[in-house]
């Protein structure tokens, strides 16, 4: 008798290019969630694409989507490489239990819809927003770019639309501080109507999500986006039929040129006036065991009126087979909790036992049963190829000997261009500032008001707004990165020396973030599941050069180390990198105990960026700057000329801020630095821009005297006047490069040590302060000190 070998393996013993098919996913608790939640159920077939440059983690394809795990996670999913998938999937389709009666809301309807944006990251949620809306929320290809709800107001069709952009998530579970967002902004606000956004080009794993807005009874409207990518393979869905399916109207809308969306938007006023006949009471089918499970415990749920009053009954007994704790809490003021619990607790047992899988797997089966079969139902595959582009290009960027000098290339790139290509507006704008302050001298009598428009306002705001330009292009670098879909890959081939520091992969990409701004990357760090990491993360953001900082760098390289600009500035942002990892590996050692955490991230298709959102993206983060000219530096340069100023025909060493500055100047000469530099530190705090203002304001000499000579000449003119450094000259190479570290690590401007403050808490935005102010002088002092030795 001949036998049948069957071949069992996990995931990371397959070889690139092999398949296997899921027979099992072992681990537990947050992991186990997640990998199930995209798609690693039994019976799916994956594919493994390619290692990243370092062997780890592996880029791997699954339902038609790639996503990447490290070695360390797939050894935890089985495969059986000699099945066909459809033997051994225990998914499936009962089709929906449909009430037959259509959503009606209680109360009075008006002329304004409060209408909720909800989808997975990728799917252009954020691009419908901005269309919509004519805001300028940046919007990057990669997941966890929208970190916190944003809002805005548009009219349409007579009626006032109040839209609400929600972070992108792939479920509405616990597994990360965004997904719970969402959940309790659906649960608590209400919103009249939710906007699922769905990626066209891959539904099956964008419509779990949908699966569970169903389970919640909301009204919904699919927006069926990048439906022209669907096009293009020659696929179809029938929406008609889904959305009869499904109680959910379904509307093809390509959101980055504004296609379908006043279908869309027309099909919201339906559904908010009741007038749809899609929108009905619909319920999944689960299969019969799951449903009889849901049967027994909704009654004990119904006995609260209070809560039923707020959630569906049928949802909340779902999330309690899911072993759900966000939904235990909602129920623990019950009085029959205890017996709610002690039910839902029997009835897991009960499908476990039957199963012999964890219920939260179990029931992500049966939604992966019902998407399965939905699309069966309505779906019809394109001949074409999905991902082709996408595979050349990574075979390219993810390279195993071109991955990292390809990354490197880009970061050179995107320095040296800042200098080469912003020099010559830059210089423009200086000249016109000079001009400007020349005019406002000659039509203003000598005086308090002379003095303080040209050497207050004009010098100070002037001496940050030449930086324009180069913080532009900065931005169109970042900008392109994360629209493309790059950020993602960078965030892949980084993993493995990310997680040898004690960072998680997933860390790169806030990292990244924080080269543009910090406050958005400190934010952004949401998107990383422990809380650890998030902190950890948090603590090393700072040592990124944001664009703030950037001023500083462009002054005093361009006055100092014109042969090696791009060199030099490169050299700042590798130190910043390098602190960073240092500081990583000291806090994880000393106040973190180590705790590896998954890493589970999709990798975008790659997509041409838009001229319109990349500009938008520019101009958005060129008016912030403005804006910040406007007010925080215009305050700042006002008040340090007034100390500056005052008393009256005193010299400005005997001025209230010569003063001030004359206290500090002891700590910081061993560093090479005078009173002025002080001063335009402690001011710096606020914003790094302010430094270069500062300095344009403390370091004003008679324009008869110098010429009218910029801020960089004037540098290089000033020396000690007391101390051991008396005489000599404040500002040489090795001082400037001194100054520049220096910025570089201390105290994070405000709004960075605010944003800690809300993502952690206050004592970590004190330690933020001290740690990195402590460490800034430590390292220009090695600087000064060593340098001062062979000089």
């Amino acid at each position: 008798m001949e036998t049948t070998t069957i071949i069992d393996a996990s995931l990371a013993s397959l070889k690139t290019g092999e398949s296997g098919t899921i027979t099992k996913v072992r681990g537990h608790g947050a992991f186990r969630k997640r990998i199930t939640e995209m798609g690693f159920v039994k019976g799916k077939e994956v594919k493994v694409i390619r290692n990243a440059p370092l062997q780890d983690p592996v880029e791997y394809e699954i339902m038609g989507y790639l996503v990447s795990l490290r070695r360390s996670e797939a050894r935890l999913i089985e495969v059986d490489t000699d099945i066909n998938p459809q033997l051994i999937t225990e998914q499936i389709f009962n089709g929906t239990i449909d009430n037959e009666g259509l959503k009606h809301s209680i109360g009075e309807k008006g002329k304004s819809i409060q209408v909720a944006l909800v989808g997975n990251p990728n799917s252009g949620k954020t691009t419908l927003y901005n269309f919509t809306s004519g805001s300028s929320e940046r919007v990057g290809n990669y997941g966890g770019v929208t970190v916190d709800a944003r809002e805005a107001t548009f009219r349409q069709f007579g009626y006032t639309f109040r839209i609400v952009d929600l972070p992108g998530t792939y479920s509405i579970t616990e597994y990360t501080p965004e997904e719970l967002f969402v959940r309790t902004h659906l649960s608590n606000e209400k919103p009249d109507v939710v906007v699922n956004v769905v990626d066209a080009s891959n539904l099956e794993r964008n419509l779990f999500l949908t699966t569970q807005l169903i389970d919640m009874n909301i009204k919904v409207v699919i927006a069926l986006n990048m439906s022209d990518e669907l096009e293009k393979t020659g696929a179809s869905l029938d929406a008609v039929a889904f959305g009869k399916l499904t109680g959910i109207p379904v509307i093809p809308t390509v959101a980055s040129r504004g296609r379908g969306l006043q279908e869309l938007f027309s099909k919201v006023i339906d559904v908010y006036e009741e007038r749809d006949p899609v929108v009905r009471h619909i319920h999944i089918h689960y299969g019969e065991n799951i449903e009889s499970a849901i049967r027994t415990i909704q009654p004990l749920i119904r006995e609260n009126p209070v809560i039923t009053d707020e959630y569906s009954s049928r949802y909340l007994s779902i999330k309690l087979l899911e072993n759900d704790t966000y939904t235990q809490n909602i129920l623990s003021s019950c009085p029959n909790y205890e017996k709610i619990i002690q039910v839902s607790n029997h009835q897991i047992s009960i499908l476990e036992k039957e199963y012999g899988e964890r219920s939260g797997t179990i029931i992500a089966d049966a939604k992966y049963g019902f998407i399965a079969g939905a699309l069966g139902e309505t779906f019809r595959e394109g001949p074409e190829k999905k991902r082709k582009a996408t595979a050349g290009i990574d075979a390219i960027l993810t390279h195993r000997l071109l991955g990292f000098p390809i990354f490197f290339l880009f970061m050179w790139i995107m320095f040296q261009a800042t200098f080469t290509l912003g020099s010559i507006p830059m210089d423009w704008i200086d000249a016109g500032v000079r001009l400007l302050g020349e005019g406002v001298r000659s039509l203003i009598p000598q005086g308090m008001l002379q003095d303080l428009l040209v050497d207050g306002i004009i010098g100070g705001v002037g001496g940050v707004i030449i930086f324009l330009p180069n913080i532009l292009i900065l931005f169109f670098f970042i900008s392109f990165m994360e629209d493309s879909g790059y950020m993602a890959r960078a965030s892949f081939i980084m993993d493995k020396l990310m997680h040898k520091i004690g960072l998680h992969g997933k860390s790169f990409i806030p990292i990244l973030m924080g080269f543009g701004c910090n406050v958005p990357a400190i934010m952004a760090t949401r998107t990383l599941e422990s809380r650890k990491d998030r902190i950890l993360t948090m603590m090393v953001i700072p040592f990124m050069s944001c664009s703030a900082r950037l001023p500083v760098y462009v002054l005093f390289i361009s006055a100092f180390f014109q042969s090696y600009q791009g060199l030099v500035l490169i050299s700042v942002y590798c130190i910043g990198v390098l602190l960073a990892i240092a500081v990583a590996l000291v806090l994880k050692r000393v106040m973190f105990a180590r705790q590896d955490i998954p890493f589970v991230m999709e990798l975008p298709p790659y997509r041409i960026p838009t001229l319109r959102n990349t500009s938008k993206h520019m101009w958005h983060k060129g008016v912030q700057y403005l804006h910040k000219m406007g007010t925080v530096i215009l305050v700042a340069s006002v008040i340090i000329w007034a100390l500056g100023y005052f008393p009256r025909h005193a010299k400005m060493e005997d001025s209230y801020i010569g003063k001030i500055g004359h206290v500090i100047e002891p700590v910081i000469q061993p560093l090479g630095f005078d009173w002025k530099i002080g001063i335009s530190i402690i001011t710096g705090m606020a914003a790094k821009e302010i430094v270069v203002g500062s300095m344009g304001v403390l370091y004003q000499s008679d324009p008869e005297e110098d010429g009218g000579a910029g801020l960089q000449s004037r540098l290089h003119q000033q020396v000690h006047t007391s101390g051991k450094l008396s005489g000599q000259k404040v500002f040489t190479p090795l001082v400037a490069y001194g100054l520049m570290l220096f910025i570089l690590i201390y105290f994070p401007c405000v709004a960075v040590i605010a944003a800690i403050r809300k993502e952690a808490n206050w004592r970590w935005a004190v330690f933020t302060m001290i740690y990195t102010t402590g460490l800034a002088w430590l390292v220009a002092f090695l600087v000064f000190q060593t340098g001062s030795l062979f000089g």
